[in-house]
């Protein structure tokens, strides 16, 4: 039985985690989906985030404000 791609890497588990401390906020639960790699974090107070969806156009939108939006 041939073994199969993964849809996720533990860096990308790392970084959604990192990137939830660094917000101040602390995760409960991590959840993967294994078909799609999709990431979501269940925090203390009972809010969810979607580390696919949300996390990466936040990033990347504090960047271009940094630099200007050149």
């Amino acid at each position: 039985m041939a073994r199969t791609t993964s849809t996720f890497r533990q860096q990308d588990v790392t970084r959604a985690l990192r990137a939830c401390v660094a917000a101040g906020m602390k995760a409960q639960r991590v959840e993967i989906d294994p078909v799609t790699g999709k990431i979501i974090m269940v925090f203390d107070n009972g809010a969810t985030a979607n580390a696919s969806e949300s996390a990466e156009p936040a990033a990347l939108d504090a960047w271009r404000a940094s630099r200007g939006a050149r």
